[in-house]
């Protein structure tokens, strides 16, 4: 095939578009551009009608988006050598440098663009006077990185705290998150109130060092709701909310009367 290939361009920003293009031709001069596109259904039917050797395909467009075009792209008897283009990096780039195709991260960097490049200068040095066996094993590497992809960015499962590791004096206790009344951010530490009735105010007291801010998000929020800067309770412990005559709110958990900040009233509308 020599130097000389053709590409097609995918992305829905026609700036990027543009840029892409002149990058191109300081890179790979000998790169014919031969159809740029804006959405997934166009840059189908430009690569089907041109044939290019390699394309260069943006993640998320509209119509159909990057995934889907690669998808059907696979399942072509010539398929293009396929360099992804994206501006988020949740989309699995370890999957990407694990396989022969390649992915550019925006914005473009042309250090990459040109290692891309020769990837696929070599790779159409490699498979000349081999097309067929070229095509095939293009089919296996592109449909390994679709299930990979797909894998990878499937939202994981939250992990929620189900045990909290806390201090009484010297000892040390594992307290089950259920039965934790609430917490409470002290100087240097947080506080941890465990439901015992027969303790003043009816609550045990244990000492953890952690931020009540870290502490937050580790915390599932359907259970535990942050009511004030320093305080994160647990909705199943409430037994009242008090409003006074001035609107403001406190919860009622035990003996414990614990305020909530104007920002946090909004957790007790409509209930």
């Amino acid at each position: 095939m020599g130097e000389f290939a053709k590409a097609v361009i995918a992305d829905d920003e026609p700036i990027l578009r543009h840029h892409l293009s002149r990058a191109l031709a300081d890179v790979w001069p000998e790169l014919e551009i031969v159809a740029a596109a804006g959405n997934g259904i166009d840059a189908l039917d430009a690569i089907t009608t041109h044939q290019p050797d390699v394309v260069f395909l943006d993640i998320r467009m509209p119509e159909l988006d990057g995934m889907a075009v690669a998808k059907a792209l696979s399942k072509l008897e010539k398929s293009p050598h396929i360099i992804f283009t994206t501006a988020y990096r949740e989309y699995a780039i370890n999957a990407f440098e694990q396989n022969a195709l390649d992915y550019l991260l925006k914005p473009l960097s042309e250090r990459r663009l040109e290692q891309a490049c020769d990837k696929v200068k070599a790779r159409l040095a490699e498979h000349a006077g081999q097309h067929m066996a070229s095509t095939f094993q293009g089919h296996d590497q592109l449909g390994s990185l679709i299930q990979q992809i797909n894998q990878l960015s499937q939202p994981k499962p939250v992990e929620y705290l189900n045990w909290v590791k806390a201090s009484k004096g010297d000892d040390i206790y594992l307290i089950s998150v259920s039965d934790i009344l609430y917490f409470k951010a002290e100087d240097k530490y947080v506080s941890v109130f465990k439901k015992n009735d027969g303790a003043p105010g009816g609550a045990d007291e244990y000492i953890i060092r952690s931020a009540l801010k870290g502490l937050v998000q580790q915390l599932n929020p359907d259970h535990f709701w942050q009511i004030h800067r320093s305080t994160i309770v647990n909705v199943a412990a409430i037994d009242k909310v008090h409003k006074d005559f001035t609107g403001r709110f406190s919860v009622l958990i035990g003996a414990n009367k614990l305020p909530v900040s104007r920002s946090a009233q909004s957790l007790f509308k409509g209930i």
